[in-house]
């Protein structure tokens, strides 16, 4: 079987909500994010095979396939199809796992994936509480029901059952949080994002055009005295706004290709897809799922935690890399060496591919050899990829 390449990957920088990427329409920012990759590599945009694009919120602007949308606000030509992914915050990093499968298949040899979310025109769960609203029922049925009575899926639920069951107590939360804003300022501000983020134009409050580079989220004079002050999200929980992840408004893209599009385009691959998982586990608890994902991928991939170089794992909650570094044994300070969501924010839809492009030119900078990445997702699932940089 051939093996899949990436060749490009990229990034917006997150903004906040109803901050400065609050004027971009879904699809135009997903189409700076496809031309981008177009731009970075040179090829003949008509040779893209399909475009498999990641969205948790497909309503509103982001409905009737916001792939196919992205493209067409984009300068890849009509020919080009696309199709879009929901496996909730795992979406785009499912759009590259389809992506690598389809050039290791052989079926195609190259194939963009990515995803885009904008949290702030189209807000979380918009697409499970508008049908409800106008009498079009919900997404579970009755058998779901009988086999799930009275249970009401919640993703803030199932990371304070993680911060219980794990006993992870509220100032360890605390200092996780803050350290990821400590290590999203030292990346910032020594261009650690630089070969990732795409500038895209906004208009400021005052009129003046300006490129979007830096992520908004970040808190710059974050303190471990003020996150440790602000409120319970529960009265009897342990997380916080302050040790969740933030809204955030953004899209990523990455090009997949196979070793006959390397040679016939004259690409240079960045990594190597040498591993893919995804499982489902407890959809209750739900966000518990990269632990044992992760021990499935690495068991099939032949190797042993220490075997990674650098860790991505998403920061929807504190919580969940926080059990996830206890319960593998892997080495803390390989973890989100250039912060997480806590601190840079996590665009739903967007965050797979967001969090691979971070992932790929991490281990470059820093010539390291294997990275994982793996994420929470609604439902109880977890997706986990595994590259080598080459």
């Amino acid at each position: 079987m051939a093996e899949a390449y990436i060749v490009a990957a990229v990034r917006t920088a997150g903004g906040r909500k109803g901050g400065r990427l609050s004027g971009w329409h879904p699809a135009d920012l997903g189409g700076a994010a496809i031309d981008a990759i177009v731009d970075r590599t040179g090829i003949d945009p008509a040779v893209i095979d399909d475009v498999i694009f990641g969205c948790v919120g497909q309503a509103g602007e982001q409905s009737v396939n916001i792939a196919r949308n992205a493209v067409l606000s984009s300068k890849l030509p009509e020919s080009v199809p696309a199709t879009s992914v929901d496996r909730q915050c795992g979406s785009s990093q499912q759009a590259l796992h389809f992506a690598a499968q389809a050039v290791m298949s052989g079926a195609m040899d190259v194939v963009l994936a990515g995803g885009v979310e904008s949290m702030s025109r189209v807000p979380m769960g918009l697409a499970a509480v508008l049908p409800a609203k106008n009498g079009f029922g919900t997404y579970k049925g009755p058998h779901m029901e009988e086999r799930y009575p009275g249970i009401q899926f919640s993703q803030f639920t199932g990371a304070e059952m993680i911060a219980k069951k794990y006993g992870l107590t509220k100032d360890q939360l605390d200092e996780f949080a803050y350290n990821s804003h400590r290590k999203a300022i030292a990346a910032t501000q020594g261009g650690a994002f630089k070969n990732e983020i795409v500038p895209v134009e906004i208009t400021t409050h005052d009129g003046k055009k300006e490129q979007h580079t830096v992520d908004e989220g970040i808190r710059f004079d974050a303190s471990l005295d003020g996150i440790k002050g602000v409120k319970l999200l529960a009265e009897d929980g342990r997380l916080t706004a302050a040790t969740s992840s933030q809204i955030c408004d953004g899209s990523s893209a990455t090009l997949i290709v196979n070793e006959k599009a390397l040679k016939a385009l004259g690409l240079k691959p960045l990594a190597r897809v040498h591993h893919m998982t995804v499982i489902g586990a407890d959809p209750v608890i739900m966000l518990e799922a990269p632990i044992p994902a992760t021990k499935r991928a690495l068991e099939k991939a032949g190797m042993k935690i220490d075997d990674i170089d650098l860790f991505e794992v998403n920061e929807a909650f504190a919580s969940v890399p926080a059990a996830w570094l206890q319960q593998t044994g892997a080495d803390p300070e390989r973890l989100n060496v250039n912060g997480g969501a806590i601190a840079l924010g996590h665009p739903l839809g967007g965050s797979g591919t967001k969090l691979m492009a971070t992932l790929v030119h991490a281990l470059h900078a820093r010539g390291k050899r294997f990275g994982l990445q793996t994420m929470c997702e609604g439902g109880g699932l977890a997706n986990v990829t595994i590259i080598e940089r080459l």
